[in-house]
């Protein structure tokens, strides 16, 4: 079983940066599709950003622009600026279904929290 371990939220003032890691225990990342996902308090999780094996990558249009993700073989990282009291939430990485896994593969999550 894999197991995902998110790393790096907190608490930061709003215009500010975090930068989000995702490693796993084991090697599966280069074969997948990996993605991040957010959930707020009382809203259902969505994603923000996905990145294929080829390293293209797809944004919601809430966070375009201003979320960054990317990867290695080892992690994949989301970096965040220009942060906003909106972009608080527990985000969660994922390995997408397909590619080496049939199932989406979920992190534990982290949280972010933006203050005004």
């Amino acid at each position: 079983q894999v197991e995902l371990v998110e790393s790096g939220g907190g608490l930061v003032q709003a215009g500010g940066s975090l930068t989000l890691s995702c490693a796993a225990s084991r090697s599966i990342f280069s074969r997948n599709t990996l993605a991040w996902y957010r959930q707020a308090p009382g809203n259902e999780r969505v994603r923000v950003a996905l990145i294929f094996t080829s390293g293209t990558t797809v944004y919601a249009d809430s966070v375009k622009g201003r979320f960054t993700i990317s990867r290695d073989n080892a992690k994949v990282y989301l970096q965040m600026n220009s942060l906003t009291v909106e972009d608080t939430a527990v985000y969660y990485c994922a390995v997408e279904p397909g590619g080496s896994s049939l199932f989406r593969i979920w992190g534990q999550g982290t949280q972010v929290t933006v203050s005004s």
